[in-house]
């Protein structure tokens, strides 16, 4: 499976696979083909290509999915693109305008 990775390791996605009641709507809403179903349950596949958009969890009808949708650094990436700058995922207490970590 290829896709767009944004950054490694960052994104704040969970998947409870013991709360999974193997409806698909993950793998449904999902627009970067992060969940696959495994026999009776989702799986996460490549947490790294999620962009933290939160369809996933406004879906799972059990409440399975936990992101915090808007957040880390797939949003700077986005607020970098459409503003024309350099995404920032700095944290440090002199955080610019443009960081994700508000």
């Amino acid at each position: 499976m290829r896709g767009q990775i944004y950054l490694k390791n960052v994104v704040t996605l969970d998947l409870d696979v013991d709360k999974c009641t193997g409806c698909e709507m993950c793998t449904i809403v999902c627009p970067h083909n992060v969940f696959e179903m495994l026999g009776e349950k989702a799986a996460i596949i490549n947490r790294d290509l999620c962009m933290e958009c939160g369809a996933c969890t406004l879906n799972c009808p059990v409440d399975a999915i936990e992101v915090s949708s808007g957040v880390g650094c797939a949003t700077a990436i986005i607020i970098g693109s459409l503003k024309g700058t350099e995404p920032t995922c700095d944290c440090s207490p002199n955080k610019s305008s443009n960081s994700c970590c508000g």
